[in-house]
């Protein structure tokens, strides 16, 4: 089983970009897929959800109207699209999968919003 992120990386404020969670070794269209975020020195936060077939979606508070969780289950991948940045913003970002199984973790990507 793996879940591999990708597209982390250093962004101005206001800026934008997309993370990337490739799903592998598991029915992945069965899961809840989910991104999580943790700042240096604080606690793990849960950013968005989407259910198995894509029909629903949760956001927090913190990023609600700037970013969107999507999926597409025939590539066995979830993404988040992140738009007008923000310095607390800045984390690393992991994806979550839970479903008919184990749950699944992903080792994260850093995204990086400098003041």
């Amino acid at each position: 089983v793996q879940l591999v992120e990708s597209g982390g990386g250093l962004v101005q404020p206001g800026g934008s970009l997309r993370l990337s969670c490739a799903a592998s070794g598991f029915t992945f269209r069965r899961y809840t897929m989910s991104w999580y975020r943790q700042a240096p020195g604080k606690e793990r936060e849960l950013v968005a959800t989407i259910t198995s077939g894509g029909g629903s979606t949760n956001y927090a508070d913190s990023v609600k109207g700037r970013f969107t969780i999507s999926r597409d289950n025939a590539k066995n991948t979830v993404y988040l699209q992140m738009e007008s940045l923000k310095p607390e913003d800045t984390a690393v970002y992991s994806c979550n999968a839970r479903g008919p199984g184990p749950e699944y973790w992903g080792q994260g990507t850093l995204v990086t919003v400098p003041e």
